[in-house]
């Protein structure tokens, strides 16, 4: 496999994961299967704390490859694609570390259902989102976007195709900011690296938190919540945090 198609970059703790298939960053499967390996791969790097995804040129990623749809008559094929592409947002949703996306363009489809997987979103204002599924005979990503949006909005992008701007999202509350284009990376660099200084142990268990409570009622959120506070209170770099904050001083984490 190339390594050339996601190019991964690592600096001061902070990733830079950088879609590379000109002209558009179409996903194909040799794509995916890199994303899942990065991001596989960062969980258990300890020179990594956060990772921001985004693309080369001015797109984002335009969607799937169209020219790798895969034979719906050759049994099998159809199945194992499907459970790849599920398994590429899987991974950068699992992953441990905080991802970042700074969205530099175009985010349609598959590109979008990549934003959709990451934890923070960061947009240019060049940026549109859409679902064109429906377009080219097709239909999905409701299940990535069902988490963005409310239920009018998420249908319209389904049944329309509709693109929708940076300005938009960010109107809706789905992205956190919307940057031009120059100062996309800036930006999204200097949040990773605000994270980074962070304790990786804190943040490991406040991702996992993030993506858990997800799945539960209130009351058991909170107290899975505060089974973790309470595991996190007997650690090395929660008590180097206190005596930071007292002293008022950066503190010095060691990841135990």
């Amino acid at each position: 496999m190339s390594s050339d198609v996601v190019k991964l970059e690592v600096s001061d703790y902070v990733a830079v994961a950088t879609l590379n298939r000109p002209p558009v960053n179409a996903v194909n499967a040799e794509m995916r299967n890199r994303i899942i390996e990065i991001f596989d791969e960062v969980t258990d790097r300890d020179d990594i704390r956060v990772v921001v995804l985004t693309g080369q040129g001015k797109i984002f990623c335009a969607g799937a490859d169209l020219k790798q749809r895969p034979d719906p008559t050759k049994a099998g094929t159809f199945w194992h694609h499907n459970r790849i592409t599920r398994e590429t947002g899987n991974a950068i949703k699992e992953c441990a570390k905080p991802v970042i996306a700074a969205v530099n363009g175009a985010a349609l489809g598959a590109g979008f259902g990549l934003m959709a997987a990451c934890d923070i979103m960061l947009a240019s204002d060049t940026a549109v989102f859409g679902m064109p599924e429906i377009d080219v005979g097709l239909a999905g990503g409701a299940a990535m976007i069902n988490e963005l949006f409310g239920k009018s909005y998420a249908r319209r992008l389904m049944f329309t195709g509709d693109r929708l701007p940076a300005s938009d999202l960010y109107r809706l509350g789905v992205i956190d900011s919307v940057w031009p284009v120059e100062e996309l990376m800036p930006a999204a660099m200097a949040m990773a690296t605000r994270i980074a200084q962070k304790s990786p142990l804190g943040i490991k268990y406040a991702k996992n938190s993030c993506n858990m409570v997800e799945l539960m009622p209130a009351k058991d959120a909170y107290r899975f919540e505060q089974n973790f506070t309470y595991e996190l209170a007997k650690t090395e770099d929660a008590k180097e945090a206190r005596a930071a904050q007292l002293e008022k001083r950066k503190p010095v984490f060691k990841g135990r």
